[in-house]
């Protein structure tokens, strides 16, 4: 007797080399584009054609997100999709199966079984990115009111989330402890001296006012945000659209807008423009019921340089690791980031 196993044994469906070199073909596509791009992200590959974007999930496991299964990379797109609507509705357009079948091969939506999915979307230009347009020298103060009041409605209508004070001021501890255990490991390279004091200064702040942090979870402010909040995701049309959402754990999305947006503010000193930050929180003030407390500010920004610095030097242990000298540079400018955050830290308690 033959069975779905044993045929799926005779007949295996195609891998990845088989799926990225199909996609990768203009004839793909419905409109058959003269070229079709890519790019490789840590956990997609998209495909670049004039007008659209289609991006695959890589079926990769990490530590907050499992891709590996089909079905589960079939529920990250559809969440992708749903929650990058909230900021980009008219940019996500729809979930499509890359199918398989004997007779046909492979097909974007085709008769077969799918194989695969991938999230289409509309593309977008470029030059109108935030990120592009403080690289050039040409974002101003309306660009930055702007997404401030795009914001301040999307952080008003967010779905609460419901953190216990303590939860919350322990969420801070543990993600400090963590980020720097994990930055002392000695085969990094990086310098021992300045993570400690890093730590010291961070958990001192955190010992002195943690206060200010239980206010923010009592008075209900944490809420299901975008979590990945940078200037290559913010995009200067009309009407601000703000794409690219962390969709793969939404822990990870239940955020304090204030430390949103000073993450986006760090990304933004990051690229030399460290004017954005205070204009953002002021047209954010201005925009919201929210006070955005001034003293949180620079604590938020030290855990996300933290984070940061984490996560570009680990791509050195990569399987391929393309240009090390570049991960090594990017770890320590956030490094020095987080050092400059935490100087603006309090030494003492603040009321």
């Amino acid at each position: 007797m033959t069975t779905d196993a044993t045929r799926s044994l005779d007949r295996p469906e195609p891998g990845v080399e088989a799926k990225l070199a199909f996609l990768t073909r203009s004839d793909a596509y419905p409109d058959r584009p003269p070229r079709v791009d890519v790019i490789e992200t840590h956990l997609s590959w998209v495909f670049l054609t004039p007008d659209r974007a289609y991006k695959l999930k890589k079926p990769v496991t990490h530590e907050f997100v499992d891709l590996a299964k089909l079905e589960q990379r079939e529920w990250n797109c559809r969440e992708e999709l749903r929650l990058n609507r909230r900021l980009a509705p008219d940019v996500y357009l729809a979930v499509v199966p890359l199918t398989f079948s004997e007779a046909a091969g492979l097909a974007l939506d085709g008769d077969g079984g799918p194989v695969d999915w991938l999230v289409l979307m509309k593309r977008l230009p470029l030059d109108a990115t935030l990120h592009e347009r403080l690289i050039s020298g040409v974002a101003v103060r309306d660009d930055i009111d702007r997404i401030a009041a795009r914001l301040a409605v999307f952080y008003r209508d967010a779905d609460r989330a419901a953190i216990r004070p303590g939860e919350y001021v322990r969420r801070f501890r543990q993600h400090i402890g963590h980020e720097c255990d994990r930055l002392l490991v000695p085969s990094l390279g990086l310098p021992p001296d300045r993570i400690f004091a890093l730590r010291n200064r961070a958990l001192g702040f955190l010992d002195g006012n943690a206060e200010a942090l239980r206010r923010r979870a009592e008075e209900e402010r944490i809420v299901e945000a975008h979590g990945d909040l940078r200037p290559e995701h913010v995009f200067l049309l009309p009407e601000p659209v703000i794409i690219d959402c962390l969709e793969f754990n939404r822990k990870l999305r239940l955020l304090d807008p204030v430390e949103e947006l000073a993450y986006l503010a760090l990304e933004c000193a990051h690229l030399g423009a460290a004017w954005v930050g205070q204009a953002l929180l002021s047209a954010y003030r201005a925009a919201s019921d929210d006070p955005a407390p001034e003293l949180l500010v620079p604590f938020y920004q030290c855990c996300r340089a933290l984070l940061r610095t984490r996560l570009a030097i680990a791509h050195l242990a990569d399987a391929v690791v393309r240009d090390p000298a570049k991960w090594r540079r990017q770890a320590f400018a956030y490094l020095e980031l987080a050092e400059r955050c935490a100087e603006r830290l309090p030494a003492r308690p603040v009321d």
